[in-house]
């Protein structure tokens, strides 16, 4: 919600302050209510009549508070995390219900949730004192207390007004990137994770076949019709839930037709069509192996999902399947090498998707104020597993080290976001994350 102030009781003021509140972050709605919320600032920031430079970013914090609990933690650490590194002397800390005495336990809870901030020349925050009883009945018992009140706030919006008018607005082309950023990466990521998932189900189908052959190998050459029983791996639309919200807000996933790949999913809920999705670039998707056009993608209610079946297959339909070309056929090469083949270029594929994720994890570090973010911290254990596999020590080294730096309140945010997830959706998480189901 954007308000816009320009005078009051019929003066002008020598300058308009124009104030974004962010309503009901981290809330009961969940995170999707939050993904909007994103998304809204994304679009404000890029529009051509958006906001397009930012005087301060204001942490609201009681003064009272002696910890920042999990939800504030999650609040800060999604919000600080959209912005880029050069906004950080930027963010400043509104404390409210104060009694004009410096809060010190809201300041300690501050240092200890190392939450990123300008500070000032005692190194602490950058803070503003405020009393909330400006709509408390005005009688003869509280007039002291509500002269005070009166006083701190008076005083806290004449040094936050003092405090505004010296900065200079940092404009917010690096926030624009982070934004951006973080939805491509995301969404590269998802997608290359689908992808390991889905080249590893293929390899474990070549693995059973090739067993299967050496058990059978007798068997298969007396008898050209013999059969054998294979886990076959294939990709169906899945139902996910969708809607409209206010004309403005359709979830469902951007996949595309040709790739049979999800561009974008978990996340899309701003665009109506794919044209309008953060993750097409030039006419093209940045994400699907294809490159595709935007042409070929769908924004609908399903997504692409792997599955394996069993299914019996003779000799020669085994050969069918992995025999791409006449060039390989006029080779005669056995069933067995053409699977060693198939593995091999899996094997490769695989190793170019895990590269190129890592690259995005590492290039969201160089730019972004708070790297070490929920939507970041997710993926970083399926990289350091995967490069542990594929034994590249240096990168495994590099994302642990990233990780080390997550600290408690990115942790506490993580376990605010699972934990107000109700259990339908926390196991649909689960197995849109395993990305298989059986049949």
């Amino acid at each position: 919600m954007v308000y816009e102030i320009f005078g009051f009781e019929g003066k002008t003021l020598p300058y308009s302050l124009t104030i974004i509140d962010t309503p009901g972050y981290g809330d009961t709605r969940g995170i999707e209510h939050d993904l909007i919320v994103s998304q809204r600032l994304f679009d404000l920031f890029r529009t051509e009549n958006g906001v397009h430079e930012i005087h301060a970013v204001c942490l609201a914090l009681k003064a009272s508070e002696n910890r920042v609990s999990s939800r504030l933690r999650y609040i800060f650490n999604s919000i600080v995390s959209l912005f880029g590194k050069d906004m950080e002397k930027k963010i400043v800390v509104l404390v409210t219900y104060s009694d004009g005495i410096t809060p010190e336990n809201a300041l300690k809870a501050l240092e200890a949730a190392n939450i990123k901030c300008a500070k000032n020349e005692k190194n602490q925050p950058v803070h503003f004192m405020f009393n909330n009883r400006q709509s408390t009945p005005r009688t003869e018992d509280n007039v002291l207390g509500l002269e005070n009140a009166w006083r701190v706030t008076k005083r806290g919006m004449e040094q936050f007004t003092k405090f505004l008018k010296g900065s200079r607005a940092q404009t917010l082309e690096k926030t624009f990137e982070v934004l951006n950023s973080h939805i491509r990466i995301t969404s590269c990521v998802n997608n290359l994770q689908d992808k390991v998932k889905l080249i590893e189900l293929k390899q474990r189908e070549i693995e059973q076949i090739q067993e299967v052959l050496r058990k059978h190998e007798q068997e298969m050459k007396k008898n050209a019709n013999f059969a054998v029983e294979v886990e076959e791996v294939y990709k169906v639309p899945v139902e996910i839930s969708g809607g409209m919200w206010g004309m403005m807000f359709f979830k469902g996933g951007v996949c595309c037709t040709v790739c049979e790949e999800n561009c974008h999913y978990p996340g899309c809920t701003m665009s109506l069509s794919p044209k309008d999705c953060k993750v097409m670039r030039g006419g093209r998707c940045t994400v699907c192996t294809g490159r595709c056009p935007v042409s070929v993608h769908v924004k609908e209610k399903w997504r692409y999902m792997a599955k394996t079946k069993k299914v019996k297959r003779t000799e020669t339909e085994m050969k069918a399947k992995y025999e791409k070309n006449k060039l390989e056929t006029k080779k005669k090469l056995t069933l067995l090498e053409n699977l060693q083949k198939e593995m091999e270029a899996l094997k490769e594929a695989k190793n170019q998707f895990l590269e190129e994720s890592y690259q995005h994890v590492v290039s969201l570090e160089q730019i972004a104020l708070n790297v070490n973010s929920v939507s970041t911290y997710v993926h970083l254990d399926f990289l350091i597993e995967k490069m542990k596999e594929k034994g590249d020590t240096q990168k495994v080294q590099k994302l642990e080290e990233i990780k080390s730096h997550v600290d408690t309140g990115t942790m506490e945010a993580l376990q605010y976001m699972f934990g107000s997830l109700g259990d339908k959706v926390k196991a649909f998480g689960k197995a849109m994350f395993k990305g298989i189901v059986k049949t």
